[in-house]
């Protein structure tokens, strides 16, 4: 199966369950950039969707969702992904999956990815110098056809579970490919000083 035009019935996954090791175990979704948490931010960026789940801790938000830890436990952002595609109350034809730390992700992003991913599995972003980011679509279907069993799920990369599937890969507008790891690129993204904790 591969994806068809149109936006209509799709879920989102926001990939939060990180632990932030390099902002020394801050939980990124928490974080606030230009007044608002990441975790705001990517549901801004998926307002398209029918559903959203998060696999991550439980906080604040300004919109429903379904909030899922990952099974097994800190088994990963695979892991993540696949617990929170079980939870979904409906079945959708494609998932719009994304990590919370990609503040400059917008509805328009998802709409590029769904649009390119036509005839495809689906569709990932790069960022500026063609690597592949954590926020792709892809045909739900398909996914579930190359997944693993449960246990094969713990330590599984999202490199890992994607690579069976023809992804077409699309070039960043302006920040969107940029993600936040440490302070620094807090700092960068925010255009000020970081809240050092």
């Amino acid at each position: 199966m591969v994806i068809e035009m149109g936006l209509s019935g799709f879920a989102a996954v926001v990939l939060a369950g990180g632990q932030g090791s390099r902002l020394g175990g801050t939980d990124k979704a928490s974080i606030e950039i230009d007044g608002r948490t990441l975790l705001d931010h990517a549901l801004d960026a998926v307002i398209d969707a029918s559903e959203v789940v998060v696999a991550g801790h439980q906080v604040p938000t300004e919109r429903p969702v379904t909030f899922v830890r990952e099974e097994p436990r800190f088994g990963g952002p695979a892991a993540g992904l696949l617990t929170a595609r079980d939870v979904l109350l409906r079945r959708f034809p494609t998932l719009a999956v994304l990590a919370v730390d990609m503040p400059r992700l917008t509805a328009g992003t998802f709409r590029r990815l769904h649009e390119a991913g036509v005839g495809h599995d689906g569709a990932i972003l790069t960022d500026a110098d063609g690597r592949r980011q954590l926020a792709f679509v892809v045909d739900t279907g398909r996914l579930d056809a190359v997944r693993p069993d449960h246990e094969g799920q713990h330590g599984l990369s999202i490199r890992a579970l994607l690579a069976p599937l023809d992804l077409v890969e699309v070039a960043p507008i302006s920040d969107e490919g940029r993600d936040i790891d440490t302070w620094t690129d807090l700092r960068d993204a925010a255009g000020e000083a970081p809240p050092w904790p």
